[in-house]
């Protein structure tokens, strides 16, 4: 049902226009256009991908079309885009992969040096060019100076603005020239360094905060120094009459009226006399929504409103409908230009209200009018060669965070805008975004030419992605108000004016936010809390979001005091751990296979200063397992470690969301998701996409319902994590004697409430055993609830936990032999006669959907899983656990003896 459309005239939103050598640039917003030629208009938009054909040569410094033709043909090498200057390199054969071994300091060179792409395109029908011919460029990296034909078309220094150049009266019928010729990086940073000054930082050279460019590319905690050049993002070639500038959808939404409305704002270019456009909006189901035709003009506004309006919710509250806008330009019926773009329904809002009993106010999302526990993971680029990431790779890897019940993932300040892919899979897969601005760590400048650049970058980021059912917040920066305060430029008593970049932060960008996205969520920093100046410091726990790095950095508290580090929204913590023995041995030389190797330590890069992640992790292996000597031991033994360490942070954070109200911590984001390559790291997934056990632990902490037990003083504290409606529930615990003899058993019978922990402590008879606690559903949902994990003889279990004494160390387990059971051609029963702690389990070709898990006598567990492609059964498990070395055991089929 349509209400109204109007025409009126806006100002162009940032739209950049200026000129650089003799011809235009301007900075544009990324869209996704499709054109058709069907039926054909001769005013029909022509969009052409210049992604073959290119080729790529060293050059000396600074030089110039002519010098760069004279080049022999046999100096130059074939590249593909988008692509790096390395990618093409490796490709040819002459550069190692910075990922095995210590090869990272045979690839510095690369980004030392000057270089050449060009490409050579022949036009045809020159005498019927459209009125505008232009070259489109996604993004440059970095420092990037082009020419077509000899004649300079723009310099640029900003990997994140997208670029078109208007070429018409530059191009000829045959032998044209495209030249873009790439500068060392580090160089043009430490250029202006040396003008402007060095500032303080963390992690990478102090230069990188000059350039934008990916600051991860400078070398990080987790990752190598690659400085890439190139055309990282996709070029082609525009022919045009009308072009759409931009389409802008605003959702309003009534969620208790199920009544939403579209306002859409569209900006065209060109002549668009006898012109008209169109919005059709169509449901999740491709049934016709609203449409309406109008005239055109250079600014049209369009009101649609949805009834029966299908709302989206972030994963576990609902389903994630998207609706589809397509927006035409049309002359006699033809389609001249359009565009395509999905939407979702909802509300996000930010609350900050008193937390009952506490000091400080809470810091939870709020999405269609309900309350969210957020939980979830930060988000690095998957690649230090971003040509790497293909979409199925960052579906797949998206994909994995949302199987672990996560419903946030923030995409951090120190890597990129991220690609469509991502936000299409968190789209579709219901998983909230938290956007960084691109800035990570540092004292950033805000000198004028600074503050542009980055506002081009800001406009076109915000216009991107502004229209994301997914996105919930945009954020300033990633510790930057953290390093301020650690340099004395920042906090109570601090004078303001020490901090250049709180312009940014605290002015430009949120005035930015607010004009191109109006409704939207904006906050300073991460973390940050408010105050003004000198106001309370960014680790403030009772207010905005909080990094709790007291466990692993700072004081290296154990894990197991991660109750005692919490904050309002933890958006950051985490434990290191090493990939997987699979990815290790693809990247260690085999003489370098054992703990501690010179190669495995260099790709620990934690560290201020010299990497020292090895001894930390060291330290926290001593205090809680016994030593281990094989490489294989020691990566089970770190990946325990994490798991164990997550699993008590995200219990310890999820059990302090209580009743409204009384929300004291409103999620929590583990650093880190992903690696970008083979490391020991905080990632939970390593880089060839391996689940690690940290995964498996996080993945049940946050199921829509949730145990977590807890020894403390002879009593176990339990807690019952709801995500949902309130119902009954009872709580079975088992005390096992380590040799398999059950010594204790009690039932609690419990009310959860509704989106809410509840707590209850149980007095035990003896506390140096493990007890196991197992959820039991004491109402009608037996049957719905039976895929969750695991089961006894008869009652389905909703959830288990298995609280064991610590440190680890000082136990001494039995031999175990668990028993592996077929039940189907998907599903696996394990048990066993004696209580085992963190089983892993591994067989060829198979992906087992839980993992890591506890065993006690008289209960097993029930484990989803599927073939790789090209296997098929499951034959024999490969496992190992604590204190049990690495063993292979057969499965067998229920009812039957033998192996399967």
């Amino acid at each position: 049902m349509i209400l109204k459309i109007t025409a009126d005239k806006f100002g162009l939103l940032l739209a950049c226009t200026h000129s650089i050598g003799r011809h235009p640039l301007i900075c544009l917003v990324k869209m996704t256009h499709s054109f058709v030629s069907q039926p054909h208009s001769p005013l029909a938009t022509r969009s052409m991908a210049l992604h073959t054909g290119w080729q790529l040569a060293e050059v000396p410094a600074a030089a110039e079309p002519a010098h760069i033709g004279a080049l022999p043909a046999s100096a130059w090498l074939p590249a593909a885009v988008p692509g790096t200057t390395q990618g093409a390199l490796m490709a040819a054969g002459l550069l190692p992969d910075v990922a095995r071994g210590t090869q990272e300091t045979d690839v510095q060179w690369v980004g030392e040096r000057t270089w050449a792409w060009r490409l050579r395109f022949d036009v045809p029908g020159i005498d019927t060019l459209a009125p505008h011919e232009e070259l489109v460029f996604d993004g440059l990296d970095t420092v990037c100076s082009a020419w077509l034909n000899g004649q300079l078309l723009f310099t640029s220094s900003n990997m994140f603005v997208p670029l078109r150049a208007d070429i018409r009266a530059l191009l000829q019928p045959s032998g044209n020239e495209l030249l873009l010729r790439f500068d060392p990086p580090l160089a043009a940073a430490r250029a202006l360094e040396a003008t402007q000054g060095q500032r303080r930082l963390w992690n990478g050279d102090s230069a990188r905060l000059h350039l934008r460019k990916a600051q991860y590319h400078f070398g990080w905690d987790w990752g190598p120094v690659l400085l890439t050049s190139g055309p990282w993002q996709p070029v082609r070639r525009e022919s045009w009459h009308v072009r759409l500038a931009e389409v802008h959808p605003q959702t309003e939404v009534d969620v208790a009226a199920r009544r939403a409305q579209v306002r859409v704002s569209t900006q065209l270019l060109g002549n668009l006399a006898g012109l008209t456009l169109s919005h059709t909006l169509r449901g999740p189901d491709g049934a016709l929504v609203a449409h309406i035709d109008c005239d055109a003009s250079a600014q049209v506004n369009a009101h649609l409103v949805i009834e029966a309006a299908q709302l989206w919710w972030p994963r576990g509250l609902g389903d994630q409908p998207l609706y589809e806008l397509h927006t035409c330009v049309h002359q006699a019926g033809s389609v001249v230009a359009q565009d395509t773009r999905r939407i979702g329904l909802r509300t996000v809002a930010l609350v900050q209200a008193p937390v009952e009993g506490e000091a400080g106010t809470s810091f939870c999302f709020e999405v269609n009018g309900q309350e969210v526990f957020i939980g979830g993971a930060n988000w690095i680029p998957d690649d230090n060669l971003l040509e790497r990431v293909t979409p199925a790779r960052v579906r797949a890897r998206v994909a994995q965070a949302a199987a672990g019940h996560m419903n946030m993932l923030r995409v951090w300040g120190g890597g990129i805008y991220e690609s469509e892919a991502f936000y299409d899979a968190c789209d579709e897969l219901g998983l909230l975004v938290w956007q960084d601005f691109l800035f990570a760590c540092g004292m950033y400048p805000a000198n004028p030419a600074f503050e542009a650049t980055v506002m081009a970058e800001a406009a076109a980021a915000v216009k991107r992605l502004r229209h994301r059912a997914s996105l919930a917040i945009w954020c300033g920066n990633n510790e930057d108000y953290a390093v301020a305060e650690s340099v004395g430029a920042h906090g109570p008593g601090i004078a303001p004016g020490q901090f250049d970049a709180r312009l940014l932060y605290e002015q430009r960008l949120p005035a930015l936010c607010a004009e191109l996205h109006p409704g939207s969520i904006y906050w300073p920093g991460s973390p940050w809390t408010p105050g003004g100046d000198g106001g309370p410091l960014s680790s403030d726990p009772t207010a905005g979001d909080r990094h709790s790095w007291e466990v692993w950095h700072q004081q290296m508290l154990p894990y197991q005091r991660y109750e005692e580090v919490q904050g309002r929204f933890v958006s950051e913590f985490g434990m290191q751990s090493h990939a997987s023995l699979a990815v290790l041995h693809e990247a260690l030389p085999k003489a370098e296979r054992y703990p501690e190797s010179r190669t495995l330590m260099w790709h620990n890069k934690a560290g201020s200063g010299e990497p020292d992640g090895h001894r930390r992790l060291a330290v926290y292996m001593a205090d809680n397992l016994r030593s281990v000597t094989t490489l294989a031991e020691h990566v089970y033994a770190t990946q325990f470690i994490q798991a164990e360490a997550m699993r008590c942070a995200y219990q310890a954070f999820r059990r302090r969301w209580q009743k409204p109200g009384a929300r004291a911590v409103g999620g929590a984001l583990v650093w880190q998701l992903n690696d970008c390559w083979p490391a020991v790291s905080w990632a939970i997934i390593d880089s060839g996409g391996h689940l690690k056990p940290a995964w498996h632990s996080i993945r049940r902490a946050l199921a829509p319902l949730a145990v977590a037990l807890r020894l403390q003083a002879g009593q176990a504290r339990l807690t019952v994590m709801n995500a949902g409606p309130a119902r009954a529930l009872t709580l079975a615990l088992h005390l096992h004697t380590l040799d398999g003899v059950r010594v204790w058993s009690d039932k609690v019978l419990l009310n959860a409430e509704a989106n809410a922990s509840t707590e209850r402590l149980v007095s035990l008879p003896e506390s140096h055993l493990p007890v196991m606690g197992e959820l039991l559903a004491s109402d009608a949902d037996l049957h719905n609830d039976l895929h969750n994990n695991s089961h006894t003889d008869t009652t389905p279990i909703l959830a288990r936990d298995c609280a064991w004494s610590e440190p680890f160390k000082f136990h001494t387990l039995p031999a175990a032999s668990p028993r592996f059971e077929l039940l189907s051609d998907s599903l696996l029963r394990v048990q066993s006669n004696v209580p085992v702690k963190g089983l892993w389990m591994e067989a060829e070709g198979v992906a087992f959907d839980d993992n890591f898990i506890d065993l006690a006598p008289g209960s097993a567990v029930l484990v989803p899983w599927q073939n790789t492609p090209g296997h098929q059964g499951l034959g024999t498990v490969r496992w190992r656990a604590l204190e049990q070395g690495e063993r292979h055991t057969a499965t067998t089929r229920a009812g039957h003896e033998t192996g399967a």
